[in-house]
């Protein structure tokens, strides 16, 4: 819980740091970047993220990292402090709050669909379309397949759920029969 209040508070120092320079969809693709780097090779994350080596190692090659990824030189001064003050591994997290913050600020929310089955690319945007209209924001469409549905599918756009699953329709169906009798 402490590392989920620190993310955001280091996420919302460097957002404000990106929004001062007009910076933030740039200073978002920079950390897309390190974290994409931390999947592909897990041996840096490793090094980076636990304390086995001197932290002026780390440092030293996490900005080696950055300036190969041709990261700015805030965002490389703020992964320099996260090493620094032992919060390099809240970066993962860290990544995470900025993504919400720089989507909040363009208007932008992502929505949790799960369906029945996949979806096509024209189903897709019509959802889209439908999402941005009721929302009145930028819906980004996170999808997953569940079996478990008998059809259709659920939407999640923050605490708002948009149910449009079969199941539900039976339930409703069914409880409307039961009470008319």
């Amino acid at each position: 819980m402490a590392g989920a209040a620190a993310a955001r508070r280091y996420a919302k120092a460097l957002f404000a740091l990106g929004r001062d320079a007009d910076r933030t969809e740039e200073v978002r693709a920079e950390l897309d970047a390190l974290a994409a780097l931390f999947v592909e090779v897990p041996a840096l994350r490793d090094a980076l993220f636990r304390p086995l080596h001197p932290v002026a190692e780390r440092r030293a090659a996490l900005d080696a990292v950055a300036e190969r990824l041709s990261s700015s030189t805030d965002v490389r001064h703020f992964y320099a402090f996260l090493i620094d003050q032992r919060r390099i591994v809240d970066f993962p997290a860290i990544h995470v709050e900025y993504g919400h913050l720089a989507d909040e600020a363009a208007g932008r929310v992502a929505a949790r669909v799960t369906s029945s089955t996949p979806l096509s690319d024209d189903q897709q945007q019509r959802l889209r379309r439908a999402l941005n209209a009721r929302t009145g924001r930028e819906v980004h469409l996170e999808i997953e397949v569940d079996d478990a549905l008998v059809g259709g599918l659920v939407a999640r756009v923050g605490d708002v759920v948009f149910d449009g699953s079969i199941r539900t329709h039976l339930q409703q169906l069914r409880s409307n029969l039961t009470k008319g009798h």
